[in-house]
């Protein structure tokens, strides 16, 4: 298996910061049409260890309450046991890892959170062959489904998959359905997407193609659906619902995130980690809704694995 040269590295690199900028970009204009004037900070950092990063952060907006669109590429000189867990054998390897992950979270509670990541990592164990792989993928949490959104979603998802192969939408939306899942609470965190991780096996240039086919595929199925929903009237009690579903989302984050804890196992920068937290959550005591309203069936039906693109 061919190993990434430096300019390879550098080619991913100049995607991901590429894509950062025109999710911003994209997401600003939503605001204008909002009428809302908010924009992204930027915020440019680098770590004593090496590497750094820009994270850009939009907060209080008419259409997105607040949004985070990230970018890093750290050097880590020795990989801790609590940060190989899926590989022991790389402990003590030094590693470069660079990517983008966006956590959107919109005011609007008609309007879906949405996540995006996606990475490339590579470690140099001492005396062996460099390790490389890829990893990412996107997920959708709506608080008030609309079955038409939900198969765009997923038929965006098949549509960029395809040309990789017939099973990798399977395979890959099977795997988001597993990850997302929140056990201490027996639902899924949305509806699903695409994950996937240690992908190597195409060789370094396919692999890189279907990283960013997933990026672009984000922002390709992410805008339609804000468009669409963001000016819906909504009440306060949906807004409610919308605060206390969020805590699920914190919740997942917090305890079960890979990329949570790996930044936090390897000196991260913690304001970068946990921007995925929205400003406004709730964790209201044993709240109930009637077993016929679409509150209740969020979690009743939406919020369980299912064949979107043949369902619906």
């Amino acid at each position: 298996m061919q190993n990434p040269s430096s300019l390879d590295i550098q080619h991913v690199r100049t995607f991901l910061l590429g894509l950062q900028e025109r999710i911003c970009r994209s997401l600003e204009e939503q605001e204008i049409e909002g009428g809302g004037t908010a924009t992204f900070i930027t915020d440019d950092w680098t770590r004593a260890e090496g590497g750094g990063g820009k994270s850009r952060v939009l907060q209080g907006g008419q259409v997105i309450e607040k949004g985070g669109v990230m970018f890093s590429h750290i050097h880590i000189n020795n990989l801790p046991v609590t940060a190989t867990t899926r590989h022991p054998e790389l402990v003590g390897a030094t590693a470069q890892a660079l990517g983008v992950s966006v956590v959107i979270h919109p005011k609007n509670p008609h309007v879906p959170t949405s996540h995006a990541n996606i990475r490339l990592f590579v470690a140099e164990p001492e005396g062996k062959d460099p390790i490389w792989w890829f990893g990412g993928g996107f997920d959708l949490t709506p608080y008030y489904p609309k079955d038409e959104d939900i198969k765009f979603w997923h038929q965006n998802a098949f549509d960029l998959c395809l040309p990789f192969g017939d099973e990798v939408y399977a395979k890959h939306k099977k795997w988001c359905d597993d990850y997302f899942y929140l056990k201490h609470r027996d639902e899924q965190r949305g509806i699903g997407g695409l994950f996937f991780d240690d992908l190597n096996q195409w060789g370094f240039a396919k692999c890189f193609d279907y990283m960013q086919a997933v990026g672009n595929g984000y922002l390709n199925a992410l805008l339609p659906l804000v468009k669409k929903n963001k000016d819906l009237a909504y009440s306060d009690e949906q807004r409610e619902f919308q605060l206390y579903r969020r805590g699920r989302y914190v919740e997942f984050n917090l305890v079960y995130d890979r990329g949570t804890l790996f930044g936090l196992q390897t000196g991260g920068r913690i304001e970068s980690i946990l921007v995925s937290l929205p400003n406004l959550v709730s964790w209201t005591y044993r709240p109930s809704w009637d077993a016929d309203s679409i509150e209740s069936k969020l979690t009743s039906y939406y919020l369980k694995p299912k064949d979107w693109l043949n369902i619906l």
